[in-house]
């Protein structure tokens, strides 16, 4: 009888056991053949031999587990801060954006418009030199207003709401008015001419522009009032102050008039928009 305990290497002949030692494996492994389809002795030899090998790989991590020192990272990686703090730049100033170079805008005087700027220069220049820190000066030779920045202009985008404000009072509009260019971005002039609308003549011409203007202005007032802007009206040309959405009203409203519209009929619509813009705001 053959014992349990009895190692299957003594059951093999000397040339198995040699041709075994001589392929790097033990006699006890088990034998592929090499007559077996399912199993070419090439795919055999290196499946056992694998299998060796991790069992020693396993025994060697086991013994040195102690030993090897393995350094474990957490699955979610942490926003790490970055080595250098962030940089925190002053914002430049005016001079500074254009690499020192001063900046002008000339707006010229129309001649109808040179006697009201004597009589109103102090309330314009006050405003641009103090509050927005912008050189102006009147050119006479040239019949221009020249504006200027200086190196404490706080912002370079007052050069040019200055010269939007100046350019707003050479089209007719008060000072009053004008200088809420100088407050608010959203604000700005729109012109257009009567013929831009519809081409009239002579008398066609006149009445439209009476139309425009009503009864000692009434209409014009009525329409600026309801849409927040401010109306000039020069001859043949138009231009409207105010925000995008309420120069859109007026024009319709002047279109409407130009075009034949009785002064009712436009109020009347008037009405409607400024309740329907009433309940959006």
């Amino acid at each position: 009888g053959i014992s349990s305990g009895t190692p299957f290497s003594l059951f093999l002949s000397p040339a198995v056991r040699f041709h075994s030692s001589a392929l790097g494996r033990s006699p006890d492994s088990p034998i592929c053949h090499s007559n077996s389809p399912l199993h070419p002795s090439a795919i055999c030899e290196q499946d056992c031999t694998m299998q060796s090998n991790e069992g020693i790989t396993s025994m060697q991590s086991n013994e040195g587990r102690s030993s090897m020192e393995v350094e474990r990272f957490p699955s979610e990686s942490k926003p790490v801060s970055g080595f250098f703090p962030k940089p925190n730049f002053e914002p430049l100033k005016a001079h500074e954006i254009s690499e020192g170079r001063v900046q002008f805008r000339k707006v010229s005087v129309p001649p109808h418009r040179y006697t009201p700027l004597k009589k109103v220069w102090m309330e314009i220049y006050t405003p641009i030199y103090e509050q927005m820190k912008i050189d102006i000066r009147m050119n006479l030779k040239a019949r221009k207003v020249e504006l200027k920045t200086r190196p404490d202009t706080p912002d370079i985008s007052n050069l040019q709401k200055c010269a939007d404000f100046v350019h707003a009072f050479m089209l007719g509009f008060d000072v009053i008015d004008a200088i809420a260019l100088l407050r608010m971005d959203e604000l700005y002039v729109e012109s257009f001419e009567i013929k831009d609308v519809k081409t009239l003549r002579g008398e066609h011409l006149s009445r439209a522009i009476g139309r425009l203007s009503g009864k000692g202005g009434k209409t014009k007032f009525a329409i600026e009032n309801s849409t927040k802007t401010r109306i000039v009206i020069a001859d043949t040309k138009i231009h409207i102050l105010g925000s995008f959405a309420n120069i859109k009203i007026a024009r319709d409203s002047l279109c409407s008039l130009i075009l034949g519209s009785p002064a009712g009929k436009v109020y009347s619509k008037l009405r409607a928009v400024t309740a329907r813009l009433a309940e959006r705001f």
